[in-house]
């Protein structure tokens, strides 16, 4: 795989943040851990590509408050960079089962570059990293980390649901249930304060922690 990378990655988001500064930021840098530290324990998966990937997965958010054409944007600005990979997840990441129903409530752009999404993932099959980013973007906020039914709420308050919402938030909770079992484990048990975050509160009990990207 050719990336950047992790200094370079860095770069690329410090400049983002100057231009677009916002939760999106500290977002990618917890899901840019995650996706480091579960690739760590799994075979076949290069953690430092990883962390890279989760970092940058977010990117399109650098020219300015934007929706879900973020994909696109960041997808346009990777390939244009000269790293086809990261481009890729930044598509991927928010289309879990290839699914883009529903999108154009959330399109903030216009439709032919949805329509050039929606071709781009007909020819692609999911890898392990595609997989991972999508998990990581699935328990990251800027504060930390959440289960993931707060986060599906979290997003569906926010943003509104589809017909398809259903469909997305089964083939996330599978996807975590596919992690456990490579790990044999939880991916919660290697991700710090999922508990303190979710509920708001920090291991103290008295601090209320409130986040979201």
């Amino acid at each position: 795989m050719h990336l950047p990378n992790k200094q370079q990655a860095h770069t690329y988001l410090t400049e983002a943040a100057l231009i677009n500064p916002g939760l999106w930021v500290p977002h990618c840098e917890y899901a840019a851990q995650a996706a480091y530290t579960i690739a760590s324990k799994i075979d076949g998966l290069d953690p430092d590509a990883a962390y890279v990937m989760g970092l940058l997965h977010d990117i399109g958010r650098r020219v300015g408050i934007i929706d879900l054409s973020h994909c696109y944007t960041g997808y346009q600005f990777m390939l244009d960079e000269g790293y086809p990979q990261i481009a890729r997840i930044c598509i991927t990441h928010s289309f879990i089962n290839k699914d883009t129903r529903g999108a154009e409530k959330n399109w903030d752009s216009d439709l032919k570059d949805l329509e050039t999404m929606r071709s781009f993932l007909t020819t692609i099959e999911y890898d392990d990293y595609d997989r991972l980013i999508q998990l990581c973007d699935a328990i990251s906020v800027s504060s930390g980390y959440w289960l993931i039914e707060k986060r599906l709420l979290d997003v569906g308050i926010r943003r509104g649901v589809s017909d398809s919402s259903p469909d997305r938030w089964q083939a996330i909770l599978d996807l975590k249930n596919t992690f456990d079992e490579q790990l044999g484990y939880s991916v919660y048990q290697l991700l710090p304060g999922v508990i303190e975050n979710t509920f708001g509160f920090s291991p103290n009990g008295k601090d209320f922690i409130n986040g979201r990207n």
